[in-house]
């Protein structure tokens, strides 16, 4: 095992791919982004830049570039950037690459994995900050992953690349940076499996992609006034590990969900409504979720502060279950 900054682990994936399927192909630069952990991807450009396509900012022509390679055998891995601009796609995501093996009667795969940055980003106001993944979620035929450690981005990377259905890799830029143990052999993690980023036994915390970070640090501080919050990790949202959940929810008999994106329709609201279908009778108090206001994202920072989903609110939400 290797300490290494979620970047890493990232490219990694993708340059071990591309070692191990000569006919694997990549469409979009750029994958890092322009900050600074950019430069992390020069290895995979150096040795498989021939591999890379560059394509004009055309999201809807990308993607069905994409799929069109994909139905015709090749692996692909297709960056969009910023979540919000594969709205400009959701056609193509949708309607073709989500229903193509389903309305072929099983005889076309779609071999690809689209990747976009999702979330609040500083300044990034209404147009460069969404959250589309309860969206997305809502079409059967697309599988989604929103991993949070640098463990989980190469392994569940690795997984999705192998697969024959299309999926979506929902990150969040301010993961880049983060750092945790990856081990040094190649490595799947399986998709549709949760984890307990932090066991408890008085309250579940069910949190996605940089909210799982908050939602730990909100538990070490609600630890510090005697409530021992546990942390569930989905991991994948598509599909759902929903028995261990349950299992979670049922050990502590109180549930607050935590999704970067907007409450109507959420993540969370999944969640809750999962707690609500199959554990009701172990709830205790009731669910809370913690989400986005329906407000644009403001431009201003101290405005995008106070609507962020973080470990304040965290805190706010577990107290009042509580009440």
């Amino acid at each position: 095992m290797t300490k290494k900054f979620y970047a890493q682990a990232l490219i990694e994936a993708l340059t071990e791919t591309a070692e191990e399927d000569p006919g694997f192909a990549l469409i979009g630069r750029g994958i890092l982004g322009h900050g600074a952990h950019a430069h992390f991807d020069k290895p995979l450009m150096e040795r498989f830049g021939d591999r890379i396509t560059d394509p004009p900012t055309s999201e809807g022509a990308v993607a069905s570039m994409a799929i069109g390679a994909a139905m015709a055998g090749t692996r692909m891995f297709c960056h969009f950037g910023t979540a919000s601009f594969t709205l400009e796609a959701v056609n193509q995501l949708i309607h073709e690459a989500g229903v193509a093996h389903s309305m072929s009667g099983g005889q076309i795969k779609v071999p690809l994995v689209f990747h976009m940055y999702h979330g609040l980003r500083r300044g990034g106001a209404g147009q460069h900050s969404s959250s589309p993944q309860s969206m997305y979620a809502n079409n059967p035929g697309l599988q989604m992953i929103m991993p949070t450690t640098p463990r989980d981005a190469k392994g569940m990377l690795r997984a999705a690349l192998k697969c024959d259905s299309p999926t979506l890799y929902i990150d969040h830029g301010a993961l880049l940076g983060t750092e945790g143990e990856v081990p040094d052999e190649p490595y799947e993690v399986p998709l549709g499996r949760a984890d307990i980023r932090r066991e408890g036994s008085d309250i579940t915390i069910v949190a996605t992609s940089r909210a799982v970070l908050w939602a730990v640090e909100a538990a070490e501080r609600l630890a510090a006034e005697g409530i021992d919050a546990e942390v569930v990790d989905p991991r994948s949202i598509v599909p759902l590990d929903a028995e261990a959940i349950v299992t979670s929810i049922r050990k502590t008999g109180r549930l607050v969900t935590v999704d970067e994106g907007y409450q109507m329709c959420s993540i969370g609201s999944e969640i809750a409504a999962l707690a609500a279908e199959r554990a009701m009778d172990a709830l205790k108090g009731p669910v809370a979720r913690v989400a986005r206001p329906p407000v644009p994202v403001p431009f201003s920072p101290p405005l995008e502060e106070a609507m962020t989903p973080g470990p304040d609110r965290i805190i706010a939400a577990v107290k009042a279950t509580f009440a």
